[in-house]
């Protein structure tokens, strides 16, 4: 079997700024794939700039706002979702101490449906934040899993999740991830054999040169079959605060003489996906 890795800049549509950044990387060939969030006012240009360049981004299902941008409004306005004022809570916690499945569904059908009202039909989804996987509080991965099976979705859950987590998931969510996995499979759900990203912050990392050194080493370790490294590229003005270091160091990784050089030496086939 063949060591696989789809390349994902995360988070196209944030804003202005990480949609510009994610596009030329798409353009330069420097990833294989992006997921695009819908809910955002950065959405239509990203859209646009997809179609332009013949990419159909994956479907970031996005139940909650980031801190440094204005909030978000859900597209189905699903009441379980949103704060009082009616936009998305920037805390995971809140949306998994409060959310409904329901209204996670009914968001998640606007989403996709947004995105193929604009020429857009993605063949895959994942979650923003990971709010989905129930790291946060309670969990949606029954129903997303058979939200994706009726709408011929893959979805980006890892049959490995250790390097994802950092290594062996709490017993209760360790079950409960078990029980996903086979659901995936009996439902006909194709998922990635494992997901990585960095989880670090600039602070702990302490340089680009660490951020690379682990993203090397991730690469060496991906097991055979198709896994996922997902990265947020953006400009360090684009996104406030310590994050900004972090995504611009992502940026600067997909284009490092170094990192490209790594991946010819393992002999890892780049994939647009893990579902072909």
């Amino acid at each position: 079997m063949t060591r696989r890795v789809v390349i994902t800049a995360d988070d196209l549509g944030r804003e202005p700024g990480t949609t510009e950044v994610i596009a030329a990387l798409l353009a330069d060939g420097h990833v294989s794939a992006t997921t695009l969030i819908c809910c955002s006012p950065a959405a239509e240009r990203a859209a646009s700039e997809t179609r332009r360049l013949g990419v159909v981004p994956r479907v970031h299902v996005t139940l909650t706002s980031e801190r440094g941008v204005p909030r978000w409004r859900p597209l189905a306005g699903a009441a379980s979702l949103a704060d009082a004022d009616g936009t998305l809570s920037d805390d995971p916690f809140v949306l998994g101490a409060r959310g409904e499945a329901g209204d996670v569904i009914a968001e998640a059908d606007a989403q996709l449906r947004w995105m193929r009202e604009r020429g857009l039909p993605p063949e895959g989804a994942d979650s923003h934040a990971g709010t989905l996987y129930g790291l946060h509080g309670r969990s949606w991965l029954a129903e997303t899993l058979e939200w994706c099976a009726r709408h011929g979705l893959a979805f980006r859950l890892p049959r490995d999740p250790e390097p994802y987590v950092g290594g062996p998931l709490p017993p209760p969510l360790a079950a409960e991830h078990e029980r996903a996995v086979a659901l995936a499979d009996a439902l006909g759900v194709s998922i990635p054999q494992t997901i990585a990203t960095n989880r670090r912050t600039a602070h702990e990392l302490g340089s680009y040169e660490r951020l690379r050194d682990d993203y090397l080493r991730r690469l060496a370790a991906l097991p055979e079959g198709t896994s996922e490294l997902f990265l947020h590229p953006s400009r360090q003005d684009a996104v406030a605060g310590p994050d900004g270091i972090v995504r611009a160091w992502e940026a600067r990784l997909l284009r490092d003489p170094m990192w490209h050089d790594a991946i010819d030496g393992e002999g890892v086939e780049i994939a647009g996906d893990w579902w072909t």
